[in-house]
């Protein structure tokens, strides 16, 4: 596995499983709480978006790689 095509598909899965992970916090709108203050959901879906890009750009990239 020390190809680039592994690295970079390891990469995007990475980021799939986290981008999940702020989708879950957007649709369960658990209670957050940043020093006793409520934090907004915003950021997650800024976060979402983001990890999502990333994870398929990453691995449109691994299609290309040697």
């Amino acid at each position: 596995m020390n190809s680039p095509k592994g690295g970079l598909r390891l990469s995007s899965v990475l980021f799939g499983l986290m981008s999940l992970g702020q989708l879950w916090r957007l649709v369960a709108q658990p209670e957050v709480l940043v020093a006793g203050a409520p934090m907004p959901a915003w950021p997650s879906a800024v976060a979402f978006i983001l990890l999502l890009a990333l994870c398929l750009w990453l691995w449109k990239l691994s299609n290309r790689a040697h």
